[in-house]
């Protein structure tokens, strides 16, 4: 799309701060990067929030139904109709009135709405959370972060394969290293889902498949996808989160305790600043969904305005990038060389 303005949905009602956070960070966005944003929910109480923040630029969408965070059955409210925010800024990048998506709400109905209006890309069975997570070296990928709780070995493999794409564009890695998740390293270790994904994987001549990985390994930078089901998925992506806010809040706490560690620590002050944005999953914003036919990018339900604002810069790089497009071509190009 070159320097062409880029249009992004975003699901304002969305999120543990919406809308009012949402607002901010969408109204940011669009004046920071010249994004032209679409707010989606409802008008009369997003109005003045919008005129509050300077963003008389962004359009209103009104949808009168959001699907709550802490709803029981999001999909089942996502598939009974088109009233919720998050389905009717889906509906946007379908009717081509939007380039892509970002939601802070619920992932189950974030996945149900894009699977129901987008559809899967052919050759993919399930769509998948693909995100970051810090190493020493820079970035890896986990995938699936969140979008699936039972998986089959064969859906593993095209996680392994949608990974490898994103990861050639995010990182610049043109055969990026990809370990399945799992309690040892030998083929014959975990479930028997983990045993079979291994057998598929090595066999597989489009995956530079280095065999199983531990959790440790993820973190020292010895693979650029790891590849799971998404609930195990989840779980590491947030003990890792939770783990460098806790680590960062007892150095911080240590470094108090005498006068002399608290003047090294204002010396270290520009490393740790450094360390502390490396680690605050609000830098990148939001993961996409890999395997609809579009760009859908979910944020974290405690998403601040600084995180909606990186998610809608991630939602147009996808855009930029053609993932959605690069991905179909490049599973039916793999299907065609398999048959």
């Amino acid at each position: 799309m070159g320097n062409e303005t880029v249009r992004i949905a975003v699901d304002a009602m969305g999120g543990d701060h919406a809308p009012e956070e949402i607002v901010r960070g969408a109204v940011q966005a669009s004046r920071d990067s010249g994004v032209e944003v679409i707010l989606v929910g409802d008008v009369p109480r997003l109005k003045p929030l919008v005129e509050a923040e300077g963003g008389a630029s962004c359009r209103l969408v009104h949808a009168a139904e959001t699907v709550a965070m802490d709803d029981d059955h999001p999909a089942e409210r996502v598939r009974r109709g088109s009233g919720t925010s998050v389905a009717a800024a889906v509906q946007l990048v379908k009717d081509g009135e939007a380039a892509g998506m970002v939601s802070a709400g619920s992932t189950g109905a974030v996945v149900a709405a894009a699977l129901l209006r987008l559809g899967r890309v052919p050759g993919v069975s399930r769509p998948a959370l693909c995100s970051p997570m810090p190493t020493i070296s820079g970035f890896c990928f986990i995938i699936d972060a969140g979008a699936n709780v039972n998986c089959r070995p064969h859906q593993l493999v095209q996680f392994a394969e949608m990974g490898s794409i994103y990861a050639r564009q995010a990182l610049g890695v043109e055969k990026p290293r990809v370990g399945l998740l799992n309690v040892g390293e030998e083929p014959t270790k975990g479930s028997d889902m983990a045993v079979e994904a291994h057998r598929l994987l090595r066999a597989s001549p489009h995956i530079h498949f280095i065999g199983n990985v531990e959790g440790r390994d993820i973190s020292w930078g010895h693979v650029d996808v790891v590849v799971c089901d998404g609930f195990i998925g989840n779980i590491v992506l947030k003990f890792a989160e939770g783990m460098g806010t806790a680590m960062l809040s007892l150095m911080r706490d240590e470094l108090r305790k005498s006068w002399r560690s608290t003047i090294g620590a204002a010396l270290a002050r520009p490393a740790f600043m450094r360390m502390k944005k490396r680690l605050d999953y609000s830098e990148y914003g939001g993961v996409p969904l890999l395997g609809v036919n579009g760009v859908v990018i979910v944020s974290h339900g405690s998403s601040n305005a600084k995180a909606v604002a990186n998610a809608v810069r991630a939602a147009v790089a996808t855009v930029r990038e053609k993932t959605p497009a690069l991905i179909a071509e490049t599973m039916a190009r793999h299907d065609r060389a398999v048959t």
